[in-house]
């Protein structure tokens, strides 16, 4: 009784059998058949190839939220260098409130203005960086990536001993401000508080020793980190006027969560030899956006290539099966219609007539011509 369950299951599972099988008897190979097949093999195992570098890539996705946490602190990174020396300028913040925020954390490094060849080197190719960011956006993916890996985009240090002397000051470090709009200014003279404000000490400084060209090696909103690319990074600006006022404004909008992108909207120079009126200076206007952008890199999942390998593999042998049989239709109908081939008629055999003639035991055949 046993052994009859055992029979009657495995037949039910050989019906179930979606893969019959063909006696090789009766299979039959070709030339044509051979050719498509290496053919279909070599198309899977290139396609095959380049998937799974597809699988090893990533990619980033950008989904876009409102920031809804205005009590805490935003970050100003900064890393600039003004030609006048350091005990000439003052750096500090003033927001919408006229707050004036803190400088502690801000370090002035008396500093050669003149890049070291290496230097200017690093510069040059920052700044076709930024222009062709400009124009292709699709780059700033590959700069996200390359955060992931830390690469760096600080200015190098120098490689040789600076021959000229420490003409220029290096303001570098961090502030942190209110999370509304204000500016951030280098200007003559230290800062000083006030009740109304905040002061500049610039009586004291001569307006011969005024040169605001600057390079801007570094300005970011929100945590550092190694590897974003900002707009202004790698701004330089030269001016042989001595008063002079620049200006940047700028729109910070809130990526990671924790880090702030910075998007350029407007430059400005007012020249006081021109008849405009202003205080000389550096001034950094930014404005704080309620949106957030939050970036992911995303990898695809296991599941995902398995998938789309199968896809490959059986889609490839079917399509080539499929085109093998229609081919093999055209043909055989191109040769049926011109008579080609396995079609072409054969030539008639010519038929003989035989005559026996018996005597006795022995048989005679006469073989007569068809007339």
């Amino acid at each position: 009784m046993r052994r009859l369950n055992k029979k009657k299951a495995l037949n039910f599972v050989k019906e179930l059998d979606a893969f019959p099988k063909v006696p090789e008897s009766y299979v039959e190979t070709t030339a044509s058949g051979g050719t498509v097949s290496v053919l279909a093999f070599t198309a899977m195992a290139l396609l095959a190839f380049f998937e799974f570098f597809v699988y090893r890539d990533t990619w980033m996705k950008y989904e876009y939220e409102v920031d809804k946490d205005f009590t805490s602190k935003l970050r100003i990174n900064i890393d600039i260098t003004v030609a006048m020396r350091c005990q000439f300028v003052g750096a500090d913040v003033l927001d919408l409130a006229e707050t004036m925020v803190a400088s502690d954390g801000l370090q002035y490094e008396p500093v050669v203005f003149e890049l070291s060849p290496q230097q200017r080197l690093w510069h040059r190719t920052l700044l076709l960086i930024q222009n062709h960011l400009r124009e292709e956006h699709s780059l700033q993916d590959v700069l996200f990536k390359n955060v992931m890996k830390g690469a760096p985009t600080a200015l190098p240090p120098r490689e040789d001993d600076p021959i000229h002397p420490l003409n220029a000051c290096r303001i570098h470090g961090y502030l942190y401000v209110n999370k509304v709009a204000g500016n951030f200014h280098i200007t003559v003279g230290k800062a000083i508080p006030h009740p109304r404000g905040h002061a500049h000490l610039a009586a004291l400084v001569s307006h011969e020793t005024y040169n605001f060209s600057h390079r801007i090696d570094h300005l970011s909103f929100g945590e550092e980190i190694p590897g974003i690319l900002n707009p202004l990074d790698g701004t330089e600006k030269v001016s042989a006027d001595l008063c002079v006022c620049v200006m940047h404004f700028s729109n910070s909008s809130q990526i990671y969560t924790h880090t702030h992108n910075t998007k350029i909207q407007e430059f400005e120079m007012i020249n006081h030899a021109a008849g405009s009126h202003g205080v000389s200076g550096i001034f950094m206007k930014y404005d704080i956006s309620s949106l957030m952008v939050k970036v992911t890199e995303q990898h695809m999942p296991l599941w995902q290539f398995l998938v789309r390998l199968c896809g490959i593999i059986g889609g490839i042998f079917s399509t080539t099966g499929m085109l093998h049989s229609l081919v093999g239709f055209c043909i055989d109908v191109i040769c049926c219609r011109f008579k080609l081939g396995v079609y072409k008629p054969k030539k008639k055999k010519k038929l003989l007539k035989i005559h026996v003639k018996k005597n006795s035991s022995v048989s005679f055949f006469r073989i007569y011509p068809p007339h």
